[in-house]
């Protein structure tokens, strides 16, 4: 916990914020929900490559502590995503907060368009914003998503049909 948390529990005490954080379960491997009472902040694979830099980075810009436990919105995706995995769900209901520059607000909203089932090019995304040259940057903001299937970076493939990138990795993305 201290090592992905940055701190123990205990040394949480003077926090005025607290976010909770809980293990889910998936198909594709353990996730890890942080939510408050009203949204939920990240949804990230745990074996996700440099997950405890944001979660740091989470921590220090809500100036909150995060420690083990539920929230409403944390119970709300774990049912979501054993809809969603069930092939059952289609669309996420489950309160999200987007923490982000404008550009990745603008980015993430637009991948929360793409239907399910389908997929774009990071060049057709770029597109879809107003943006066509702006494929490089539509990248990297798929890449700071925190809320991996909620915002559904993973139905970005390359122009000639490859999967790219994944955060969350390339079997996952395939999946």
């Amino acid at each position: 916990f201290s090592k992905i948390m940055g701190a123990a529990p205990t040394n949480f005490r003077n926090h005025h914020n607290v976010l909770k954080a809980s293990w889910l379960d998936s198909p594709l491997g353990p996730m890890l929900a942080i939510a408050d009472d009203e949204a939920l902040y990240l949804l990230e694979f745990v074996e996700r490559r440099c997950l405890e830099r944001e979660i740091e980075r989470l921590r220090i810009k809500t100036k909150s502590a995060i420690i083990p436990g539920i929230t409403d919105p944390i119970k709300s995706i774990e049912i979501e995503l054993k809809l969603y995995f069930e092939g059952k769900l289609k669309n996420f209901k489950t309160p999200i907060l987007l923490m982000g520059s404008p550009f990745q607000k603008l980015v993430w909203e637009e991948l929360m368009r793409i239907p399910f089932g389908t997929t774009r090019s990071y060049g057709d995304q770029a597109a879809a914003i107003s943006k066509p040259t702006a494929y490089r940057a539509v990248a990297n903001a798929n890449g700071a998503n925190q809320l991996a299937i909620i915002i559904p970076c993973h139905r970005i493939i390359n122009t000639n049909g490859e999967l790219g990138g994944y955060g969350g990795g390339i079997s996952r993305k395939k999946w």
